[in-house]
């Protein structure tokens, strides 16, 4: 992994001259890359560990999702390239203010297995700017290849928020997860948000101390995003043991003030998910699909 400390000081500085919302806006064309490297074991036990995943792999299933001793968590290259696709968004050419940007979605397929030996490149782009009822959000994609095949790729939508005259959507998805039987609760520490961001390279200061929180808006640190999908996932994964993850579909709906006290629900397949608060504030849905 490569550090985000330079682009979070370069984000910081460059954001307040920054004006989401311009009719005039455009993407850079540039592609970043990491070159091909395998995988470190150190960190990647580590995210195992503070995900679930290995605790899954105690319940049974293998493949892409994570569970599998020699297969990447679907969600984990996403994480060695988040450096990279931060690298671009706080970049000259990046329209939008990076401070506040707000993570609404994420998608990511594993085409095949990847083995944690295997040499990885990892490249990260812009892929384009749509008007959203709060504001500017952009696409952004990483993709992962061995041996010029690609093996893995993913999207994530991050918001930038500003005055707009589109109106509210409905709440039908997020009905359909009030209804979702629950299945487990989990207490999360105070201090998740450090652990994750030691083990992710992600420390933004939302995520780390209820005091940086503050700064921007939160009464408390906030859990990371991938963390809950990551967490998801090894439920799903243990819900359908034998049945190889190879998609997810994660929208984020609140953030998780931390401590907290979640209730992670599904269907019997496993197959469609929600993390919820215990009096049914619903944090997260997501999807699977397994081959």
């Amino acid at each position: 992994m490569t550090s985000l400390s330079a682009s979070l000081v370069r984000g910081a500085v460059t954001s307040p001259f920054r004006r989401a919302g311009r009719p005039d806006a455009t993407l850079p064309t540039e592609r970043l890359t990491l070159p091909a490297a395998p995988t470190a074991p150190g960190p990647l036990a580590a995210y195992r560990t503070i995900c679930g995943f290995l605790e899954a792999g105690g319940r049974g299933g293998a493949g892409p999702g994570g569970a599998g001793p020699g297969a990447l968590p679907l969600t984990y290259p996403h994480v060695l390239a988040f450096p990279l696709a931060m690298r671009l968004m706080t970049g000259r050419g990046f329209p939008l203010p990076v401070v506040g940007l707000v993570h609404t979605w994420f998608e990511a397929c594993g085409h095949r297995a990847v083995r944690a030996d295997e040499p990885i490149q990892l490249t990260v782009y812009a892929e384009e700017l749509n008007a959203h009822r709060r504001g500017t959000e952009v696409t952004m994609v990483t993709e992962a290849c061995v041996n010029g095949e690609l093996v893995w790729e993913s999207r994530s939508g991050y918001l930038s928020r500003h005055p707009t005259k589109a109106t509210a959507a409905g709440r039908r998805e997020e009905t359909d997860a009030e209804a979702l039987p629950a299945l487990r609760e989990w207490r999360l520490p105070g201090d998740l948000g450090r652990r994750y961001g030691a083990v992710s390279g992600d420390r933004n200061p939302i995520h780390l101390h209820p005091l940086t929180a503050r700064l921007f808006g939160f009464p408390r640190a906030i859990a990371h995003g991938m963390w809950t999908v990551a967490r998801c996932l090894t439920e799903a994964e243990s819900d359908g043991p034998g049945r190889q993850l190879r998609t997810v579909r994660a929208d984020f709906k609140a953030p998780v003030l931390l401590p907290a006290t979640v209730v992670y629900a599904a269907d019997p397949g496993g197959d469609t998910f929600a993390l919820r608060s215990p009096s049914g504030r619903v944090h997260l849905t997501g999807a699977v699909t397994r081959g």
